[in-house]
């Protein structure tokens, strides 16, 4: 099943309430999974400052002692500030290094993401329970994407829940199922790719971010997709600056969209949309198989 949304404002005066606006949305997805869950939140960046996201996969994690290590690896001051298992680092230093380095060197947590204005957090259990937990509703920001999982091919853990990121700034919700996932792994860890699950969305999630880290814009990364990934999915995609969704050509996963002059959301259903203000005068609509809707601010 699993249950997936997103929330794009164009209305700044919305962007307070972001936070909430997404977990009454997570919440009514709930039921299509409720093993666990997790949320990408993008806030308005701060000049040469990098976050680093990242989450104790069991057992606890002396993050300070982390952030010395990783200062002392990169050369630059780290700060960091912990919500329950999950720490955000911030350094102005380069990301991609600060990712790989905790990749080799914290085994006992996984790095969830980074760049200058994505937060990632989840963990197991309740959705609501998670979104309470870890903050949710206080979040202010541009835009966020959500997912609620119910574990069919893998084990329920924190690594395995969505979002996925691997790029600066890019995330990525699935629901679906890739076929040539395996494949597709080895061509990217080759050309330098780090992963940390076998997930098959994570894979999704660092094909987006190589394409667009040679040079395409995000609607460009996603037709290509349509090419080179093998399946049946539904994506929803948060970039720095940017949104978007795609289906796959068969688009068997529900999937519903609704506009107004302030938002764009997507849902796995419109119960998720429900919530949003002036939904009642939205453009609402199913997207079509194969074709990517996409949003930039300007």
């Amino acid at each position: 099943m699993c249950g997936i949304v997103g929330l794009f404002l164009k209305s700044v005066a919305l962007e307070p309430q972001l936070g909430r606006l997404t977990a009454q949305m997570l919440h009514e997805m709930g039921d299509r999974g409720p093993d666990s869950a997790g949320f990408a939140v993008y806030t308005e960046p701060r000049p040469g400052i990098v976050k680093i996201c990242a989450v104790a996969s069991g057992g606890v994690v002396d993050w300070p002692q982390v952030a010395t290590g990783l200062g002392q690896a990169i050369g630059c001051k780290v700060e960091v500030r912990t919500v329950e298992d999950h720490a955000i680092l911030t350094i102005s230093g380069d990301g991609d290094t600060a990712r790989a380095w905790l990749i080799d060197n914290v085994p006992a947590a996984i790095v969830l993401s980074h760049g200058q204005s994505i937060e990632i957090f989840k963990g197991v259990g309740d959705p609501d329970d998670i979104a309470c937990r870890l903050g949710l509703a206080d979040f202010s920001g541009t835009h966020a994407i959500g997912h609620t999982r119910m574990a069919t091919e893998s084990a329920v853990t924190v690594a395995g829940s969505h979002p996925f990121s691997t790029g600066r700034d890019t995330c990525l919700v699935h629901n679906g199922s890739l076929s040539n996932h395996n494949r597709l792994r080895e061509r990217l860890r080759k050309g330098g790719e780090r992963f940390q699950t076998e997930n098959d969305s994570e894979v999704a999630a660092a094909y987006l971010a190589w394409r667009m880290g040679q040079g395409d814009t995000l609607q460009r990364a996603l037709e290509s997709a349509l090419d080179d990934l093998d399946g049946f999915y539904t994506f929803v995609v948060g970039t720095r600056d940017g949104f978007a969704v795609l289906r796959d050509p068969i688009a068997c996963k529900p999937a519903v969209m609704a506009e107004t002059r302030d938002w764009v959301a997507f849902g796995s259903e419109f119960r998720a949309l429900a919530p949003l203000p002036g939904v009642e005068q939205a453009r609402i609509w199913e997207p079509a198989p194969a074709t990517v809707y996409a949003w930039q601010r300007s």
